[in-house]
């Protein structure tokens, strides 16, 4: 069994105590143990003589002033081992405050670090769930905002579908709204069919798949959050495989810009189908903290927004390990404290499937 500090400290004070507690006990029983015998038991025994008493009553005296002395001692010592251990226990308590902040140190610097890359500060949250800071992108042919999220807790983040059913579709603003959420994004890609839409294949909600599981092809991806509230993604050929990373929620779309900090090749229909165009990425530090990316454009027609090939040179420029590209176009939106922060390129928030949703 391991002990804790405290414990150790404990059974040291116990130790350096037990000494003086055993010799007042054996003066207690080698000095108070007079026998009371002083002839034969029977009967015609006679009583003791006064100078017996006397010296019975004297040497009495000396084992309790013999005694008396000893306590004293005792106390005395037990009382410097007292103030000893308050000491060495307020000791050992700055020690443990210091070794917890020398600790967290290079987590400190590594945030700044990363922080220092996006820029100023434009606005930010922090609660006992999540931190979460906004930025401003400005590039030469495109402008956005970038969200860094560091999660504290596994109800600081959820993906939900839109109106909470299969089918059903709502703005990010209106997930936000609805759900008491403090920020929201865009998600995975969806399909119309029927006058509903439906979350594009493999989909996770509270750990349960939406609509079944479905293998990856033509570059589709699964990105999503795991039960460590860790972002996980990539493709994925057998729901056992997925399974494995034990996901909380997640979405699909194409394709994978960025995996152990290294940016992969964009698939061709992707560099022309549009050149440019509003981007939402998601993407995570080597911290576990989540960075998402808006890009804004004016329409659809890829006369503005990013090219994936831009968007990975700031990815790359971020520190980013790894990185997803979700749906964009006019399903990109943002929003932050209430109030939608990019410019939606349809001029209006469009109602989408399934959406990431923060809470404070």
């Amino acid at each position: 069994m391991t002990l804790t500090t405290a414990q150790r400290l404990n059974r040291t004070v116990l130790l350096a105590c037990a000494p003086f507690l055993g010799a007042m006990i054996w003066v207690l029983v080698s000095n108070f143990s007079l026998s009371l015998s002083l002839g034969d038991s029977g009967a015609g025994a006679s009583a003791p003589s006064a100078p017996l008493l006397s010296e019975i009553a004297a040497e009495a005296d000396a084992g309790l002033g013999q005694a008396e002395a000893v306590a004293k001692e005792i106390s005395v010592s037990i009382k410097k081992v007292s103030e000893l251990y308050v000491k060495t226990n307020r000791n050992m308590s700055a020690i443990m405050t210091t070794a917890k902040a020398q600790a967290n140190r290079p987590a400190l610097i590594y945030d700044r670090r990363i922080t220092r890359r996006l820029g100023a500060v434009k606005d930010s949250v922090q609660s006992g769930k999540l931190t979460a800071q906004l930025f401003s992108i400005r590039a030469q042919k495109f402008s956005g905002y970038a969200l860094k999220v560091k999660l504290k807790s596994a109800g600081a983040m959820t993906m939900a579908l839109g109106k909470d059913k299969l089918g059903g579709a709502e703005t990010t603003l209106a997930a936000v709204k609805r759900t008491g959420a403090v920020a929201g994004v865009n998600a995975g890609g969806f399909a119309d069919s029927r006058g509903k839409r439906y979350p594009l294949s493999t989909t996770v909600v509270d750990g349960k798949y939406v609509t079944g599981f479905e293998p990856s092809y033509n570059d589709l991806f699964f990105v999503g959050l795991s039960e460590n509230m860790e972002l996980i993604g990539g493709e994925f050929s057998s729901q056992a495989e997925l399974d494995k990373k034990k996901p909380k929620f997640g979405a699909s779309f194409v394709p994978v810009l960025r995996k152990n900090g290294v940016n992969l090749p964009i698939p061709v229909k992707w560099r022309t189908s549009p050149v440019r165009a509003p981007r939402t990425v998601i993407g995570n530090y080597k911290d576990d903290q989540l960075l998402l990316l808006v890009i804004d454009g004016r329409d659809e027609n890829g006369s503005s927004g990013a090219t994936l090939e831009e968007v990975q040179m700031l990815l790359t420029r971020f520190g980013v390990v790894d990185a997803y590209n979700l749906d964009g176009g006019g399903s990109s939106s943002l929003i932050f404290k209430g109030r939608i922060v990019n410019h939606p390129s349809d001029g209006q928030l469009r109602p989408l499937a399934t959406n990431f949703l923060f809470f404070k």
